[in-house]
């Protein structure tokens, strides 16, 4: 996570970091429990331009993409962008499933307590989920 951040550096100024929150793992497949963590980033590009930095960034960590809901070695999302709402083939922000993903909102919201889905105008809550905090921060 520490060194996807410091690669996200170099493509946009990172505001605030959460801490780091484990999860049991999503889809099934058995594998170890995920570590979840959000950065508030400052970004001069559009929603597009970052989803290409971010793959460029799993890809440079060793991300490979075998199976749906498989183990990986890095996993960045766009989450959500303050007022914006973009919804494309290729990119949809707000992210299609935040608002059902304890492990995705809770470090988000831990950044952005008041954030509002643009969709509904309405600001977001967590849902049921177990996601326990850890001691560590990015």
């Amino acid at each position: 996570m520490r060194a996807a951040l410091r690669q996200l550096g170099q493509v946009a100024r990172v505001e605030k970091t959460s801490r780091v929150y484990a999860t049991a793992p999503v889809g099934g497949i058995p594998q170890p429990e995920f570590l979840n963590a959000a950065a508030l980033i400052l970004y001069e590009g559009d929603a597009a331009t970052l989803l290409d930095d971010l793959l460029a960034i799993e890809n440079s960590l060793g991300r490979v993409r075998k199976e749906r809901w498989g183990p990986r070695t890095i996993d960045l999302d766009i989450l959500w962008i303050d007022g914006l709402l973009v919804d494309t083939p290729r990119v949809v922000v707000p992210h299609a499933s935040l608002r059902d993903r304890a492990f995705a909102l809770v470090p988000m919201l831990e950044l952005v307590p008041d954030a509002v889905d643009p969709r509904t105008g309405e600001r977001y809550t967590v849902p049921p989920g177990d996601v326990l905090a850890t001691d560590d921060r990015l």
